[in-house]
């Protein structure tokens, strides 16, 4: 009796959860449906909750070095307390809120190199938290975020990498504690000026903040440096604008200034 007890303690013999998702497919400020299937062990248990968290990786820079550590955000409690009975199955229904500032992961059907998300499941049990698996999940652009990214496309850069760095944008409000970076190799009329373009969202119900990070060349008599640019599209107007033609003048002006650009 006492090593059975020993055994439950240690959640050998405990209940068994799976998420199945109904789509794994989302948008930022969209939702995850699906259900939570929790089966019980060899020995009734009393669940303290179940709760589900989007999960990304995110880098870290300290004073002296740098890491990726995998972070939940977004995080929502589905149940309060209940009783589970050996063997017995429950169910729970959920929709979950994908927050706004949710990084993309898949664009045009690709996946953005560089990207991990999962939806991780939680469940209490005296104390002991399961974490449980990752389900993936698919972060898509949502219509203003196409318009920007084709326009860089159209002008011929195309995608190196995307990361997440914990952090905050000087000057904009953020909900979580990251933002993403989707960075892109030159366009060729751009290659002899800049080495990257480097592309944040802020994202929140009525407009996207749109964050430039131009990484330029150095030339014999000048020094390499960033340089950056900042505005907002409107979700409801990002159709209305020529974005290749105002990503191309913003370009243009910024490298002419530090007299890279031919």
């Amino acid at each position: 009796m006492v090593f059975k007890r020993l055994m439950q303690a240690m959640g050998v013999g405990g209940p068994s959860v799976e998420t199945v998702l109904a789509n794994p497919n989302c948008r930022p400020g969209g939702e995850l449906a699906g259900r939570i299937q929790v089966v019980g062990g060899d020995h009734p248990v009393d669940v303290s909750y179940i709760a589900l968290g989007l999960v990304t990786r995110v880098e870290v820079e300290s004073s002296d070095s740098e890491y990726d550590v995998n972070q939940e955000f977004g995080r929502a409690q589905v149940t309060g307390a209940f009783r589970l009975e050996p063997g017995q199955r429950h169910d729970v229904p959920f929709r979950f809120q994908v927050p706004w500032e949710t990084p993309l992961t898949d664009l045009y059907g690709q996946h953005l190199h560089g990207m991990t998300m999962g939806l991780r499941t939680e469940l209490e049990v005296a104390r002991a938290m399961d974490k449980g698996d990752l389900d993936p999940v698919a972060v898509h652009p949502l219509p203003a975020h196409e318009r920007l990214l084709e326009a860089l496309l159209r002008l011929g850069f195309r995608f190196a990498r995307a990361d997440v760095e914990r952090g905050h944008i000087y000057g904009l409000h953020q909900q979580l504690p990251f933002y993403q970076e989707i960075e892109f190799y030159p366009a060729p009329q751009y290659a002899g000026a800049m080495n990257q373009l480097e592309v944040t969202f802020v994202t929140d119900p009525r407009q996207v903040h749109v964050v430039l990070e131009l990484d330029k060349r150095g030339g014999l008599f000048t020094e390499g440096r960033d340089a950056f640019g900042r505005f907002t599209v409107d979700h409801a107007t990002a159709d209305r604008t020529d974005w290749a033609a105002q990503l191309d003048g913003w370009l243009r002006q910024s490298l002419s200034r530090r007299g890279l650009f031919f």
